[in-house]
């Protein structure tokens, strides 16, 4: 198989670029992990687009947005406004090695409480004849407002996905009950990557002790060539949550 038609594609919720309880500033050394991955597409959560008060803390905070700052060379990135407030905004973001022509974001807030988004991109990678739809999602924290919003994800595909091709659904799911994937295989045919690869979910909350499996990457007409889950003190001291990576071929 040509070298064209692979992808490598990450999910990481990375807490706002701060370590736990928000003391320190991280998002430079995340910006050096990621970099070690060369992935092909990563998508992001509690991605901070502006912050005045942490701009004024933290004396090494980028003067760009927390996309724009963690793009590599040549890359392209997008970005979709989910929680608004006072100090600034942050939401969900996907930054790609290759061009982004067409992307939304959709609000999918079940309450005032919550603010949450899905960001629906389609990226045109090198050797592929059909556009990849990349979707990133980060559920709400209740059960009642994860049901909602998985059936409007599907809504989503249905309405502006090609029911064939090649799709990307990957974020944090906050699904500790494990409800999300029959659901999703059921209704669209997705197949989420760890459970492929190695018959569960990936443990990956909290970064350091693992027990619950929040953060997921689903696809459809990809082939999961393998999954990683990205351990170890150089990555559990930058979030509470572990990053995930798998490999695709098309």
């Amino acid at each position: 198989m040509p070298a064209s038609r692979s992808l490598t594609v990450v999910t990481y919720n990375i807490h706002k670029g701060l370590s736990q309880f928000n003391r320190r500033l991280v998002l430079h050394e995340i910006r050096d992990r990621l970099g070690t991955l060369d992935a092909d597409v990563a998508f992001l959560q509690e991605v901070q687009g502006r912050h005045e008060r942490y701009a004024r803390r933290h004396v090494t905070w980028p003067e760009t947005a927390q996309h724009e700052f963690l793009c590599h060379e040549g890359a392209h990135s997008v970005y979709g406004m989910n929680a608004v407030y006072q100090e600034g905004h942050h939401g969900n973001a996907v930054v790609s090695r290759h061009p982004i022509p067409h992307w939304e974001n959709i609000d999918i807030s079940h309450h005032p409480i919550e603010s949450r988004g899905l960001l629906h991109c389609e990226v045109h990678v090198e050797g592929w004849k059909e556009p990849l739809h990349c979707i990133n999602v980060h559920l709400g924290l209740w059960g009642r407002s994860r049901r909602f919003q998985l059936e409007w994800l599907c809504d989503r595909i249905r309405s502006a996905v090609p029911k064939r091709g090649p799709l990307v659904v990957a974020g944090d799911f906050n699904d500790w009950q494990h409800k999300a994937s029959d659901y999703l295989a059921s209704e669209l045919g997705l197949v989420e990557v760890f459970e492929h690869a190695e018959g569960r979910l990936a443990k990956s909350y909290p970064a350091k002790l693992p027990f619950l499996s929040l953060d997921r990457i689903y696809v459809r007409d990809l082939e999961i060539q393998g999954a990683e889950r990205l351990v170890g003190p150089s990555w559990s001291r930058l979030s509470d949550h572990v990053a995930l990576a798998a490999r695709l071929v098309r």
